[in-house]
């Protein structure tokens, strides 16, 4: 298991190097007092980035030594208990730190950092195909339509499935970007200074949505015929899939 432990980057501003493995060291000993020491196969602290953070990774083994990552985290509500545990055990020690917001609370989910990614990817290739449709002309149009059904081919049923995927994280990034729009009364005094990865987290949720629309539009190029050729396609591998489940 693989676990990161930060802090704000304000709350590192004017910390010595001294102070920040102090801060670590505690933060080590709950992992070692959760999961034993003899369990934990590394920790790194890492400086090099805008905000020090430790990755800590340990072996899930429960007293009777079976491997077992759901007896030792549990479900999503234990997981938060941890991190309840976690916040009294530092705070003891660093009375100004806050407790994140708990997603029980929120209701949000956890967006992944490859979702993130995934969403770069397809742009990327969507500004390709975009080049490609919006430079068909009566004189080209047999080679460039090829060319951009080659591309749309592999991308779309990606779209789609990203898309699908997507649909679980939906209340999340609705609810970020609500927050967005009034991020400048957020960044006033004490959450300008508390919050500071939190209102990246909303900027990347931002930009996210700004991806979404662009490949939208670009769903909005394609002709129909082609859009219909596409989406047949996807329903037909869909089918054979679906066969081969059974």
């Amino acid at each position: 298991m693989d676990t990161l432990i930060t802090a704000s980057p304000q709350f590192f501003k004017d910390n010595t190097v001294e102070d920040v493995r102090a801060y670590f060291k505690r933060a080590a000993e709950f992992i070692c007092r959760k999961i034993g020491k003899q369990n934990i196969v590394s920790a790194v602290v890492h400086m090099d980035e805008k905000t020090p953070h430790l990755h800590l990774t340990f072996v899930p083994l429960t007293e009777d030594n079976r491997l077992s990552a759901k007896d030792i985290l549990g479900n999503r509500g234990n997981l938060s208990k941890w991190q309840d545990e976690f916040h009294t055990h530092m705070v003891a020690a660093y009375p100004s730190l806050e407790r994140g917001e708990p997603s029980r609370e929120t209701g949000r989910r956890h967006i992944p950092m490859r979702v993130f990614k995934q969403s770069v990817d397809l742009t990327k290739q969507a500004q390709e195909i975009e080049s490609l449709l919006t430079s068909i002309n009566p004189l080209n149009a047999g080679k460039k339509r090829d060319e951009a059904m080659a591309l749309l081919h592999k991308w779309f049923p990606k779209m789609e499935d990203f898309a699908g995927y997507l649909k679980k994280y939906r209340g999340t990034i609705d609810m970020l970007a609500e927050e967005k729009a009034t991020l400048a009364d957020a960044l006033a005094e004490k959450a300008a200074a508390n919050s500071e990865s939190k209102m990246q987290h909303r900027l990347e949720v931002g930009r996210l949505q700004r991806e979404i629309r662009e490949r939208q539009r670009v769903i909005d190029l394609i002709p129909p015929d082609m859009l219909k050729e596409l989406k047949a396609a996807q329903k037909e591998k869909q089918r054979r899939e679906r066969g081969r489940e059974r």
